[in-house]
């Protein structure tokens, strides 16, 4: 089982490491996390993709923006 409040601690940092990574504000960075292939996978626990580091996570989210898998990250892509 896993717990909830610990799984929204590790989005909030993702969220905080993302946004200082693509030196946007927090809100920009939330909006890119919550519309991405990898916070759709993290809520699949059978992916245990929760278990991974903060920044296995960002750099997962980056990877995405950059290849265009996630289009929420098109006005990010001049960033990256």
């Amino acid at each position: 089982m896993v717990n909830e409040t610990l799984v929204q601690m590790k989005y909030a940092r993702v969220i905080g490491l993302l946004a200082e990574r693509l030196h946007v504000s927090h809100p920009k960075a939330l909006e890119l996390f919550y519309g991405s292939q990898t916070y759709k996978n993290l809520c699949n626990r059978a992916n245990h993709l929760h278990n991974m580091s903060d920044a296995f996570l960002v750099d997962e989210l980056l990877l995405e923006a950059k290849w265009g898998i996630n289009a929420q990250a098109e006005g990010f892509l001049n960033v990256l």
